[in-house]
């Protein structure tokens, strides 16, 4: 699998990070994820990357990644990809947004995703897995060797399970199918903070300890020889 070319941008007041996609350098087309904020400097920087932008699909509906969309989508024209079940979250946005922040302007999104779909744009296969925990409808974007990981995982932290509908329990079945799903390599653009790997999340993020402590036991149970076997 390639890995695309991904360029991050961090915006807004809570240091979100936007992603604008596309299957190497020199495609003209790309996708962009999360647009929270700042809409003008995201489409210089798309301007600035000779790309059109094809699609906005967004991880989850919390302001913070939403808040950019509705000027994006009507300077670009690209259709917007939402999580079916934050769709309330989208198209009455300022009934989710906390005090101090916004103004942000609602939108009805073109097309709807439950994860599960594979989309094909700006040249790109774009798997939507469903990974809820952080928030209920979360949908991590895997293009490549690459996850568009939304507010999952982060490097050396984890998303947030105190907002209404956050879940630890279902966050951490999240991340396990995440690391048993994709070889180690896979990169990991995030919402928040650093760009990393699920390997070095594996190896190191303390949040990851009992996925750690499960896969060395099923790895150790899996390397030993059968009952009755010869020693």
């Amino acid at each position: 699998m390639s890995q695309p070319d991904v360029r991050s941008f961090t915006v807004g007041a809570v240091a979100e990070n936007s992603h604008i996609v596309r299957a190497d350098p020199q495609a003209s087309t790309a996708v962009i994820v999360d647009p929270g904020d700042e809409a003008p400097r995201l489409l210089e920087a798309a301007d600035a990357l000779g790309v059109e932008i094809e699609a906005i699909l967004l991880t989850h509906c919390h302001f913070d990644h939403i808040g950019a969309v509705a000027p994006v989508a009507k300077a670009t024209g690209a259709p917007v990809y939402c999580p079916q079940i934050e769709l309330p979250m989208l198209t009455d946005v300022m009934r989710f947004v906390p005090p101090g922040f916004g103004p942000f302007e609602s939108y009805e999104p073109e097309h709807t995703l439950a994860g599960g779909e594979r989309l094909n744009l700006a040249g790109m296969d774009i798997d939507v897995l469903f990974t809820p925990g952080h928030s209920p409808g979360h949908l991590t974007y895997a293009v490549g060797v690459a996850l568009l990981s939304g507010d999952v995982l982060f490097q050396g932290s984890v998303g947030r399970v105190d907002l209404p509908g956050g879940d630890w329990a279902t966050l951490e079945g999240s991340i396990e199918k995440l690391v048993r799903s994709f070889p180690a390599e896979t990169v990991v653009y995030p919402g928040h903070m650093g760009v990393t790997t699920l390997g070095q999340e594996l190896q190191t993020n303390p949040f990851l300890t009992e996925i750690r402590v499960r896969l060395a036991g099923e790895q150790v149970a899996a390397s030993a020889p059968p009952p009755g076997a010869a020693s």
